[in-house]
């Protein structure tokens, strides 16, 4: 087994059970992409069994601190029956689930989704990329389920110097899946749509959206990058009686539109609109509208905290103009699914956006990402989404 030695006082992080190991940090050896090394302190103990990645900025990405594991087929066996077994244990209400949720579960660089009859994985890191077969397999007898597809398009692969890989692992078929999510169903395109298609994490706060369009009783709400419209579903099912769902994507749109329709809610109360969204929200002040509730669900504009500071303009932007187009009394739903912003952060620039919107909301609800896509106690950069509920007074 090949060894990777740390300088003297690059352990730390490991010591603590950390999964990551950055280059600087190591003093030398070296090692094929996602080949397992032991990794030793400057004395030569040992800290972990680790994944190299030659590429990457994160060296060395920690299967297991356990000196006596071997790291093999049985052991991703026990790790995703393990992950298996916690989201078991969540009950969650949706046939729609996160199965494996990277360092989170122990296994750096891998997510799998479930959605109903059909796994979707991302091997995200040399070291996944490397034990595909072993994963796969391990994935498929752990759930029943013999239908496989990759959607490892991800663009952090091209950080690991891996090359995009899409289609079917095991099994084959149709790759348009329908879901149940609450009292609500949705088709899901794991070819094509985002991620492995669709926005499992935000599962929990569409039924809370729901239950405040319902508690508060709101009317005219708009759900911006609505996607293929969950939140634009879960306005409707708790009583708006108008929802204009906006998107750069037509595809999405019309996939918003069938899924107002399958959910029995009819399309008189729902309309699309497909344009740009700052362009939107400054064209509807312009024209004096206003909504008793906005969603607002960017993309990604800071992957690392190095675009920390060109994001947090864009956040403040969007969330000053929703702010100044949402009613009195009116409620915002405002998320960032980027890492590189903190929650912390994420208050500051939004608390900025009311300042410049002379605006000032109550915060009903801090949300975050569904529970199964957990956040750790040893690796807390697990939790990339983050949002505010709030209510305008």
């Amino acid at each position: 087994m090949k060894a990777i030695r740390l300088r003297e006082g690059k352990e730390r992080s490991l010591l603590r059970r950390h999964p990551w190991v950055f280059e600087g940090s190591v003093a030398g050896g070296r090692a094929d992409a996602g080949e397992t090394v032991r990794v030793q302190a400057a004395d030569g103990s040992f800290l972990a069994w680790a994944a190299y990645s030659p590429g990457s900025a994160i060296r060395l990405r920690a299967w297991s601190f356990d000196e006596a594991e071997r790291i093999d087929g049985p052991f991703f066996e026990r790790r995703i029956a393990r992950a298996l077994a916690l989201r078991a244990r969540l009950a969650v209400p949706s046939d729609g689930v996160r199965l494996v949720h990277g360092e989170a579960d122990g296994l750096p660089g891998l997510i799998v989704d479930c959605y109903a009859d059909t796994l979707v994985a991302q091997f995200l890191s040399a070291g996944a990329e490397r034990w595909k077969p072993a994963i796969a397999d391990a994935l498929c007898r752990a759930s029943g389920i013999t239908r496989l597809y990759e959607r490892s398009d991800a663009s952090v692969r091209g950080i690991e110097a891996l090359a995009p890989q899409t289609g079917w692992l095991r099994g084959e078929g149709a790759t348009e899946v329908t879901i149940r999510e609450h009292d609500w169903h949705f088709t899901v395109d794991i070819a094509h749509g985002h991620k492995t298609g669709f926005y499992l994490d935000q599962r929990g706060n569409r039924r809370r959206f729901a239950e405040t369009v319902r508690h508060f009783g709101l009317r005219r709400v708009l759900n911006c990058y609505c996607y293929t419209g969950g939140f634009s579903v879960a306005a409707l099912a708790g009583g708006a009686e108008q929802v204009l769902s906006v998107d750069s994507s037509a595809p999405a749109l019309a996939r918003a539109e069938s899924h107002v329709l399958a959910n029995g809610l009819g399309t008189a109360r729902h309309s699309t609109l497909d344009a740009d969204v700052n362009a939107t929200l400054r064209a509807q002040i312009e024209q004096g509208e206003s909504f008793d509730a906005i969603v607002l669900d960017p993309p990604k504009f800071a992957p690392t905290v190095a675009h920390a500071e060109r994001a947090a303009r864009a956040y403040k932007d969007i969330n000053r103009l929703a702010l100044k187009l949402l009613a009195p009394g009116g409620v915002l739903f405002t998320f960032s699914c980027s890492g590189g912003i903190g929650a912390e952060l994420f208050h500051k620039i939004v608390a900025g956006a009311g300042i410049d919107a002379c605006a000032d909301a109550a915060i009903l609800h801090r949300l975050e990402e569904a529970p199964d896509h957990p956040t750790t106690l040893l690796f807390p950069e697990g939790q990339y989404l983050k949002g505010l509920a709030l209510l305008k007074q």
